[in-house]
């Protein structure tokens, strides 16, 4: 099992980047799926989950600015990111998981390569 997160680059504050997450092995219809990001020298963080159903959840650093969809017949899942932020330059990736906890990092697994997002201030 592998997940892919791609998308990531520089971007100028107030931006926009798109990333995508990948997975081979599996397919993500049963799965919640979830981003996360990890700063230089800080613990991995939860910025948003999309449920098997479609409901979705934001860490409030990000409600109104991230958006978070999936494609069940393509295997995909997305994290639209908009209005960028310096402090949002992290790594990105995306982890999958079966737990009733989806709106925390509980559960989550098969964590893949992660993305940078630079946002210059």
């Amino acid at each position: 099992v592998q997940l892919q997160a791609c998308g990531g680059g520089l971007v100028q504050a107030g931006g926009s980047l798109g990333l995508s997450c990948a997975a081979s092995g599996i397919t993500f219809r049963p799965y919640h799926v979830g981003w996360f990001r990890q700063a230089p020298g800080q613990e991995r963080e939860l910025v948003a989950t999309i449920n098997r159903s479609g409901g979705t959840y934001y860490v409030d650093s990000v409600k109104g600015r991230f958006t978070v969809s999936r494609d069940n017949a393509k295997n995909m899942v997305y994290l639209q990111m908009n209005g960028l932020k310096f402090e949002d330059t992290a790594v990105y990736s995306c982890a999958v998981s079966q737990s009733v906890q989806w709106r925390t990092v509980v559960g989550y697994k098969y964590w893949g390569q992660g993305t940078l997002v630079t946002v210059s201030s």
